[in-house]
């Protein structure tokens, strides 16, 4: 039976058995405080630093990529209180930087752990949908700004790109580090052959928004949901090791998929550090309910990110 770890379903956990861990957790998330120090190795992203492991918001805002039950029960968890300990957490772990994209509860958050002396630091998500608001997310001084990789994906698909391109300026021009994220590698060549001035790149492991068209070319039919294929990951992280600017590899757990256990989970953390440049980091959702990923996490970067290395280990689509 799989645990329920990043993302992964809650089947065969009895309700009770799922409130006392539940209870457990955020009991111990409540009790962190700024005391560890940060010994997760680092790189740079502009003009600064971010450990190897970034924070991802998924979990936060009940995004799955697997079922409305689960995002439902994710929203539910994340409370305003325990997304801030969340955070805490984090930092306690050294993970120095959070990804995601604007709303109320992030907001709010950051400036709790901030209040309370956390230095972590905010990537954020956006793209032009964000235009009213934007001023908003420029006043918690992220350090980054990343053009959201749907978006961009779609405007590559449509002959639009330039879209992305003048968003990104504006980024720089406001003064954070600018960035592009996609899901497609060949979007990642275009972007960074185009001489725009996006400093790193966000790079999903798994091209998850093939057209219907696309999909019937490389399955023969018709899925239900979104198409994880396991030869993805070396194509995107082939193409990220062929730009000279840091990327941020995400989904490296297909959203679950590959965390049964912990022999998987450490397999999917041991083959992103191996395929991805020594100055490129994850970005990991982790949701703490039955086990403190938080620290599990930290622990395999410790293990396999830290000193970067790069050999010929092989994905195996576990």
């Amino acid at each position: 039976m799989a645990p329920l770890h990043h993302s992964a379903g809650t089947a065969g956990l009895t309700a009770r058995r799922a409130f006392l861990r539940q209870t457990a957790c955020a009991g111990a998330l409540a009790g962190s405080a700024f005391s560890r120090p940060s010994d997760l190795a680092t790189i740079a992203l502009g003009n600064k630093r971010v450990s190897r492991l970034v924070a991802g918001s998924n979990p936060v805002f009940g995004g799955t990529h697997l079922s409305r039950k689960l995002g439902d029960h994710m929203k539910a968890f994340f409370t305003l209180e325990r997304t801030v300990s969340f955070l805490k957490h984090c930092e306690e772990e050294g993970i120095t930087a959070f990804q995601s994209a604007y709303a109320e509860k992030v907001r709010d958050a950051l400036r709790a752990v901030w209040e309370k002396g956390s230095r972590l630091q905010w990537i954020c998500l956006s793209d032009e949908r964000d235009r009213e608001r934007f001023g908003d997310i420029l006043a918690l001084k992220p350090i980054a700004i990343a053009h959201h990789g749907t978006t961009t994906d779609r405007y590559f698909r449509a002959g639009q790109q330039q879209k992305v391109a003048d968003f990104v300026k504006m980024v720089h021009d406001k003064g954070p580090i600018a960035g592009i994220s996609t899901h497609n590698p060949d979007h990642l060549r275009r972007a960074s052959d185009s001489g725009w001035e996006e400093q790193f790149y966000m790079c999903c492991f798994y091209d998850i928004y093939r057209t219907p068209e696309e999909i019937k070319a490389k399955v023969g039919d018709s899925v239900v949901g979104e198409l994880y294929l396991a030869s993805d990951p070396e194509r995107m992280t082939g193409r990220m090791r062929q730009i000279g600017k840091p990327c941020l590899g995400f989904k490296i757990l297909a959203a679950s998929r590959l965390c049964w256990d912990k022999a998987s989970t450490e397999r999917a953390f041991a083959f992103a550090f191996e395929n991805i440049k020594p100055t490129d980091g994850i970005i990991v959702g982790m949701y703490p309910v039955f086990s403190d990923e938080v620290r599990e996490d930290a622990g395999l970067v410790r293990k396999h990110g830290s000193p970067p290395s790069r050999s010929s280990l092989q994905f195996q689509g576990r």
